[in-house]
């Protein structure tokens, strides 16, 4: 194909996947109260325990309760039409790859999508638990009025980091295939990495709820060193291969 060609067939794709995120967010701007509703829980539990303290989401502006259903609506817009977009970029930039570069990259996005929206999940478990903490450093007499454009973006951003520290391990694993780390580079790592882990879950958690640092600091632990077997594995694979082709003569 001629560049314009490929030009044309860009601004076809990036028209349907426009199209499929438009779709997805009328039809998550109709679902915004549940959301809004879940995403609040925390400002009304700390409210109930705290009668004498005014505590609520607030809107700065005539427009902010729009913005922020707007706002919500990209967000699960975004997600609802994954399945499109997605499918549009790998249409578009498929034809350019050899079979092995596409295996690799249905296996690590087979592996990433279900591991960040399962750390996405385990987000949403968090961040209640963040929200609950940091109210409690609310001196006597104060009172905790959260602007909704930022409280909405500390919800989202804090979910999304969830999300991509459960992809990590993907990334590992297309280092140690791309050449860069080996699996016993990983493996020497696990001690840094055990500390970040357990850091993280002491921050995204309370300090008394022990049960939810370790259950968050452990998934993260078993997702590197899951990613460090399967380096290992590739390693130990790509010796014997280059071993029967004759480029370790010395190998025992």
């Amino acid at each position: 194909m001629s560049l314009g060609a490929h030009l044309v067939e860009l601004r076809k794709r990036l028209i349907i996947a426009a199209i499929a995120l438009v779709l997805g967010m009328v039809v998550a701007f109709l679902v915004t109260d549940p959301i809004i509703h879940f995403i609040t829980e925390p400002v009304r539990k700390i409210a109930e325990e705290r009668g004498d303290q005014i505590v609520a989401l607030t809107f700065s502006s005539v427009t902010s309760p729009f913005d922020l259903r707007m706002r919500i609506a990209f967000s699960i817009g975004l997600f609802l039409s994954a399945p499109v977009w997605l499918w549009q970029i790998w249409a578009f930039i498929m034809p350019g790859l050899t079979k092995k570069e596409i295996r690799y990259t249905i296996g690590f996005v087979g592996a990433a999508i279900p591991l960040f929206f399962a750390g996405c999940y385990v987000g949403t478990l968090v961040v209640p638990h963040v929200i609950e903490l940091m109210a409690g450093f609310t001196p006597e007499g104060g009172n905790n009025l959260y602007e909704a454009s930022t409280f909405y973006d500390f919800v989202f951003k804090l979910m999304i980091v969830v999300g991509v520290s459960f992809v990590l391990p993907v990334f590992l694993v297309a280092l140690n295939l791309a050449g860069v780390m080996t699996g016993r580079d990983i493996l020497k790592g696990w001690r840094i990495a055990v500390l970040v882990a357990a850091v993280f879950g002491a921050l995204a958690t309370p300090a008394a709820d022990i049960v939810s640092m370790l259950m968050l600091a452990g998934i993260l632990v078993l997702l590197y060193f899951a990613a460090a077997f399967v380096s290992v594995l590739f390693d130990r694979r790509k010796r014997k291969r280059d071993k029967a082709a004759g480029l370790l003569p010395d190998a025992a």
